[in-house]
């Protein structure tokens, strides 16, 4: 039997990505959620321009530049491009650099958008019929309701 593609499909913000990279705590969930998408535990959406955003604040906040190009080229090789085609948003964020992050979501059929920006957070209830909008605390605690629990080995 073939394996299922993974329930969920989401697109995460910029600074959940930073947060990742740039963390030095195994346990953070910002790395948790790099690692569950890397064993194809969710459907990592993203777009040219979200693409673009994520380059841009790698870089502006002080990711080694290799680790950042590294990182951009999994994302395109392991993610699922979504190809914007419809422009109009039943909402827009107060900060036009999050709507690449919503489109890329509408025209994606994402389940999640996980992000700590309180802009985005705040228009949760615009876009629940669509795709949930939450932390990615939230996020995570979704996924590890879904995934298999370990089996301790014997």
């Amino acid at each position: 039997m073939a394996d299922s593609p993974p329930a969920y499909r989401a697109v995460l913000d910029s600074n959940v990505l930073v947060a990742a990279q740039r963390s030095a705590d195994p346990h953070s969930p910002n790395r948790e959620l790099v690692e569950r998408w890397k064993a194809d535990e969710f459907t990592f959406l993203f777009s040219r321009d979200t693409l673009l955003e994520y380059a841009e604040k790698l870089l502006a906040l002080s990711v080694n530049r290799e680790d950042a190009v590294e990182f951009i080229a999994l994302i395109t090789a392991l993610g699922e491009a979504v190809e914007i085609e419809v422009f109009h948003l039943p909402h827009y964020p107060a900060d036009a650099d999050d709507i690449a992050f919503l489109l890329c979501a509408w025209n994606g059929f994402a389940s999640h958008l996980a992000s700590y920006d309180r802009d985005l957070l705040d228009l949760s209830s615009v876009y629940e019929s669509h795709f949930k909008i939450c932390s990615p605390p939230e996020f995570l605690a979704a996924l590890r309701s879904v995934s298999a629990p370990e089996v301790p080995n014997s």
